[in-house]
């Protein structure tokens, strides 16, 4: 164990520690911290009762608790530990650090910790595939890798264990970048559009936070950007050390492309180097080309080229992306919960070759659904709306001048439940149905994990 790490957890045994808001990142360190004798206390907004039994573990481990609407109202620790979902502006936060009380988060404090190299993932989509597969891809070659940050799993548990031939990879989201003043040796940004607009306010500020991932490298560090994005490309004068950007569209200087045949290269300096054709990949969708192209960005000179064929051969996607649950009566059913925006389901229907029937909408992040509709009507035959944003993805398609003209069918349904049973009843042999809200999930659900399990679940059981 790092010298500088034992010297942190000594360092606490003499302070009070606050943990805000419950939930696996922080429940994780309060456990931890609990454990080694360190005085831990946890703020949550919800009441005992609607927590249930975790807050008698918890109080069983050694951890305090402070519940319900005036949870903040004791906020007397000396360090105190903002969970991703709690905002940084927080005004009870912004109190506190006048009163010189540290705030941080178990990614920050991570960071600056770890031993080891970190390659961070952010974007607006495809960012837990690419984490996922730059994880794959070390450990294809031998490493011991350390996975986690959005993805669902928190790091700073773990940190007593990270050794300095190891490597961490991080999946990011702008919710926790926004205070990060560290960035990963390596990062990657996948692509930046609308979303969480209605946390951030404005785009600029959700561009800003994104930004962080970069901001702070030093000279050794690596970028690498989407070439196809106008949002990415804009970073490129923010980079302090090396530039490398991935295309579907174009040759590159530095970084892997897909040329017109499909086949994937990797540019550098001029050089190239063949990888494979795309249609290689296991997991289908011109997206996860693009995915790819990051991840091998991200490895190449520390994974070999059979280590990256090897995962891309093999590797058949994560959990609620595109993800087939099962095939009843030659009907298809996907499980694309994750797609929690518009861009998100777009990359989703291009992926099939045929029109499907789509269950969409949810919690409303205040994002423009306009770009979503001309491909809802090319790629969809029955659209099947319900939670709040139902009506805004419907007033966006049928704003078309000559909609009517596509055959789409719009249904409603007033819960998940009712949009399986109607789509069960539309679909005929032959016929694939997706769930991909374009929406968050918040209105009904905890995450969108929590949505595509009820509806796997549903869709298991007809």
């Amino acid at each position: 164990m790092e010298q500088r790490v034992t010297d942190f957890f000594e360092m606490l045994r003499t302070k009070k520690v606050g943990l805000v808001g419950f939930g696996v990142t922080n429940n994780g360190i309060a456990r931890m911290l609990a454990a080694k004798g360190i005085h831990v206390t946890i703020h949550d907004r919800q009441e005992r009762g609607d927590l249930g039994d975790i807050c008698r573990e918890m109080e069983e481990a050694g951890v305090s608790l402070s519940l319900g609407y005036n949870y903040l109202r004791t906020l007397e620790e000396d360090i105190i530990f903002r969970a991703p979902g709690v905002p940084f502006d927080l005004p009870e936060l912004t109190a506190a650090r006048k009163e010189g009380k540290v705030i941080t988060s178990d990614l920050e404090m991570f960071f600056d910790l770890c031993p080891c190299p970190i390659i961070g993932v952010t974007g607006s989509d495809g960012k837990t595939t690419t984490t996922t597969l730059i994880a794959q891809m070390l450990r294809a070659e031998g490493k011991t890798v350390h996975l986690g940050g959005n993805i669902g799993k928190a790091l700073f548990p773990e940190i007593e264990t990270v050794r300095p031939e190891d490597y961490a990879v991080v999946e990011l989201s702008s919710f926790q970048l926004i205070s990060l003043r560290r960035s990963p040796d390596i990062a990657v940004v996948t692509n930046v559009s609308p979303n969480h607009l209605d946390i951030h306010g404005t785009m600029k500020a959700y561009v800003a936070a994104k930004r962080n991932i970069l901001l702070h490298q030093n000279a050794f560090g690596r970028t690498v950007l989407n070439a196809d994005n106008d949002l990415t490309r804009k970073y490129i004068p923010d980079v302090r050390g090396c530039v490398c950007t991935f295309s579907r569209q174009t040759n590159v200087y530095r970084g892997a492309w897909e040329d017109g045949s499909g086949t994937i290269w990797y540019s550098d300096n001029g050089s190239q180097t063949r990888i494979m054709k795309a249609e290689e990949i296991r997991i289908p969708g011109l997206h996860n080309v693009e995915n790819y192209l990051a991840a091998i960005t991200a490895v190449w000179g520390i994974v070999s080229l059979e280590s990256i064929r090897k995962v891309a051969h093999e590797f058949a996607g994560v959990e609620h992306r595109i993800e087939l649950v099962r095939e009843l009566d030659g009907v298809k059913w996907y499980n694309d919960s994750i797609a929690t925006s518009p861009s998100r389901t777009i990359a989703g229907l291009l992926s099939f070759d045929q029109q499907i029937i789509v269950i969409a909408g949810g919690y409303d992040k205040k994002i423009p659904y306009g770009p979503l509709a001309p491909v809802l009507l090319e790629k969809v035959k029955i659209l099947i709306l319900t939670g709040a944003t139902g009506p805004k993805i419907e007033a966006a398609v049928t704003e078309i001048p000559g909609w009517e003209k596509s055959g789409m069918k719009i249904l409603h349904a007033a819960d998940m439940e009712e949009a399986v049973k109607l789509a069960r009843e539309e679909a005929q042999s032959g016929d694939i149905v997706s769930l991909s809200p374009a929406s968050a999930s918040f209105d009904r659900y905890k995450n969108f994990e929590v949505r595509g399990r009820h509806y796997k679940d549903l869709v298991m059981a007809l």
